[in-house]
């Protein structure tokens, strides 16, 4: 048979390579600064853009889509041609989804410390990027299939059957949780509110990481693990029940994020039992890539590129034992909203993620500039110091998320909290914060190293960037099932068909979860007490968004004694149906305050945003000090409560003809209340007089950012009444 030549693209694979790297010691360092901002949390004082509500989002988005997603198309772009004998399709598109994820990228860098966020968690960006995302992720599907569909190699193998369930399922996901409607350039609100909003952003968060920071790794290790070891796969039977299993299973688990919430019990508890179910899937997996190394171990202890595939296969089956395993209702309320959770992702980020993207460097970078890597000793180097730094960043995480959740739930004798002040269940984990900081350390050390290892062997070496290969052209064969061939050997010569039955797998669980939580009105019951914000609250609420207050303070009491005891009546459904986009955070740095509504004067919160320590002693919660005094900006709340009204939020005409007129009456009482404070009086007089003798403009308080954020801030958990309300507990 005539042989056809060709070239592989390498250009495009190198440039991926270039980006990992770039994006991978960014989100790093960004993650490492985050890391001692618990330690010292005003070494960036009164620089709006360097705090931490602002960078913690950067943080996530960098590592996730800048260094995750940058390895994820090098790898793919290099396993995709050799797996088909076959150039990608397009060099446009290719290029195209290379420079176009990098602007991505770049406008998230700009857009998240300014503030433009839309807080859902992993998706923040806003409406004009996320539509971009959608138009770069098409095209890298569009080049994928095409490239599929010019191919020399007839059966697709296992690794192409994770990249087509992460093209569908990822788009799906991106665009079901990112609708919105646009206020301005870059400001949305949710087309969901409160519990939907909830339910769709945990569909998304969760399978976010199902497939996108799982399944095409997965692919990956299928490939490389295999090339890397010199080894065949372990089993294809296992591969396909892995497959299969696995991307209709994990769809169904995102409520195990919401237990215990006002989530619909129903919703919660199908979460659970395909949470649980998960662990055979992803354990099959992790099987099938270990035991593939099987009669290969005396390479593993001398190859720097297996053992940090090993350690990153292991991480993964830790991980993965360990999902199920918290979304256990017993266990979960132990470890939700505490640094146990911060120590279960990044086992998969850290291990799974990171050391799986290391090691298929180290392979691929010798190949892609013909040349030795530079030095094996210091590949093991990075490998011994990477790993410690691992260990000493999630051991301690998990002590601290332990320690937090029996400190929060202790009683006395009496039936009162043990720990009644929020801060000392913080204080008492400074010390994990200082380990996992050094163990952060450690890691980026090894990603450094990296880098210096890496581009000596790209300087010592003569890249290829179109690579010459051959192969026997296909041949066309029945597109019936012929004699003797099992129904997945034909399904894996039909890529359409393939990628449409992965794509009725993942949607069967996202509709039977979500569209009765969004159209059978029982799910959410309504309370006639819970009005819309006012004008002023709203523009609050938004501030409060702005500053990514959610990634640090709950809005959401579970029903167990301690947080009622602690924070006031559990949280109702009701109460959120308002709420574009819902607030209910994942993490509690600092104390829930869905109740935090009238518990402290306007002027206590004025004081603890300027000065949190002043207020709240030993508390690691920075200074908003431009909250106080910057202007509120008011040029687009009509706008913003026109888009409500889109949205179901049932403002009348009045309301938003009059909406300057109502923020500056609630914005005047505010300032009255903060003149109650002879503090504030004094310095406040003080601050007018010198702007008035050096001609400066004085802006009134009541126009002032802080007013508004008070505004929301005291209105929170206030529309329902509950009895004995003084019993709760300050923090």
């Amino acid at each position: 048979m005539e042989m056809q030549q060709f070239y592989y693209d390498n250009k495009i694979v190198k440039n991926f390579i270039y980006a990992t790297l770039l994006w991978g010691i960014v989100g790093f360092s960004i993650g490492l600064m985050l890391a001692f901002m618990f330690l010292f949390p005003n070494y960036t004082e009164g620089i709006s853009w360097l705090s931490f509500g602002r960078l913690r989002p950067l943080h996530t988005n960098a590592v996730i889509f800048a260094f995750v997603g940058n390895a994820i198309f090098a790898g793919v772009y290099y396993s995709l041609q050799r797996l088909l004998k076959a150039r990608m399709a397009s060099n446009f598109l290719s290029n195209f989804n290379f420079w176009g994820w990098q602007l991505i990228i770049v406008a998230a860098a700009i857009t998240l410390p300014l503030g433009y966020s839309t807080s859902k968690e992993y998706a923040e960006l806003e409406w004009p990027i996320d539509i971009a995302i959608a138009i770069v992720w098409v095209a890298f599907g569009v080049n994928m299939i095409w490239t599929i569909m010019q191919r020399r190699q007839r059966h697709l193998y296992v690794a192409i059957w994770f990249y087509l369930a992460t093209f569908v399922t990822v788009a799906v996901l991106h665009i079901f949780n990112s609708l919105a409607l646009p206020v301005t350039l870059f400001k949305s609100y949710s087309v969901y509110a409160g519990v939907q909003d909830a339910l769709v952003q945990w569909w998304y968060g969760h399978n976010a990481v199902a497939f996108f920071l799982t399944t095409p790794f997965l692919g990956l290790m299928y490939y490389f693990v295999p090339k890397a070891a010199n080894r065949p796969v372990y089993s294809y039977r296992l591969s396909i029940v892995h497959f299969w299993s696995l991307i209709f299973i994990y769809i169904w688990a995102g409520p195990h994020h919401l237990l215990y919430t006002a989530l619909p019990d129903w919703a919660q508890n199908l979460g659970v039992a395909f949470s649980v179910m998960l662990i055979a899937p992803s354990w099959g997996g992790m099987i099938n890539g270990l035991l593939t190394l099987r009669g290969a171990w005396d390479k593993v202890r001398t190859d720097p590129v297996l053992k940090f595939m090993v350690v990153a296969i292991t991480g993964y089956g830790m991980a993965t034992f360990e999902g199920p395993m918290l979304a256990l209702k017993n266990v979960n309320a132990i470890a939700h909203y505490s640094d146990w959770i911060i120590a279960h992702v990044h086992v998969g980020a850290l291990a799974w993620n990171g050391f799986f993207t290391f090691g298929m460097l180290y392979w691929l970078i010798p190949r892609m500039f013909k040349s030795k890597l530079h030095s094996i000793a210091l590949a093991n180097f990075h490998f011994w110091i990477g790993t410690l730094g691992i260990i000493m960043y999630t051991l301690p995480m998990y002590v601290a998320g332990f320690v937090q959740a029996s400190m929060w739930k202790q009683f006395n004798p009496d039936g009162t909290l043990t720990y009644g002040n929020f801060l000392e269940t913080v204080n008492e984990i400074i010390p994990m914060y200082w380990m996992r900081a050094i163990g952060g350390t450690l890691y980026i050390i090894g990603a450094f190293v990296m880098l210096y290892n890496v581009v000596i062997t790209v300087r010592s070496g003569s890249g290829v960037e179109d690579e010459l290969a051959e192969a026997a052209p296909l041949t066309k064969v029945s597109k019936h099932r012929t004699k003797g061939e099992g129904w997945h050997t034909w399904l894996e010569r039909k890529p359409i068909k393939l990628t449409i039955f992965a794509t009725v797998a993942i949607l069967i669980g996202g509709v039977v979860q979500i569209v009765p939580t969004l159209l059978v009105k029982s799910n959410i019951p309504t309370i006639s007490s819970v009005k819309p914000y006012t004008p002023l609250e709203l523009e609050g609420r938004d501030i409060y968004i702005r500053e990514g207050c959610v990634g640090c303070h709950s809005q959401m009491i579970r029903p167990f004694r301690s947080e009622v005891e602690r924070y006031g009546e559990y949280s109702k459904a009701g109460e959120f149906v308002y709420d574009h986009p819902f607030l209910w955070g994942s993490k509690r740095t600092g104390p829930d305050l869905h109740r935090i509504g009238q518990k402290y004067s306007d002027s206590w919160h004025l004081n603890h945003m300027y000065d949190p320590q002043s207020t709240s002693p030993g508390s690691i919660m920075p200074s908003y000090k431009w909250l106080i005094r910057d202007e509120l900006d008011t040029s687009d709340t009509e706008e913003k409560l026109k888009t409500m009204v889109r949205l179901g939020v049932p403002y009348t005409d009045d309301e938003i003809a009059n909406a300057q007129e109502h923020m500056l009456a609630q914005g005047t009482k505010i300032e009255e209340n903060l003149y109650s404070d002879p503090d504030f009086a004094k310095n406040y007089e003080a601050d007018k007089k010198y702007a008035q003798e050096n001609g400066e403009a004085f802006i009134e308080m009541k126009n002032r950012e802080i007013v508004a954020l008070i505004a929301y801030i005291q209105r929170l958990g206030t529309d329902i009444k509950v009895k004995d309300e003084q019993k709760t507990s300050k923090n």
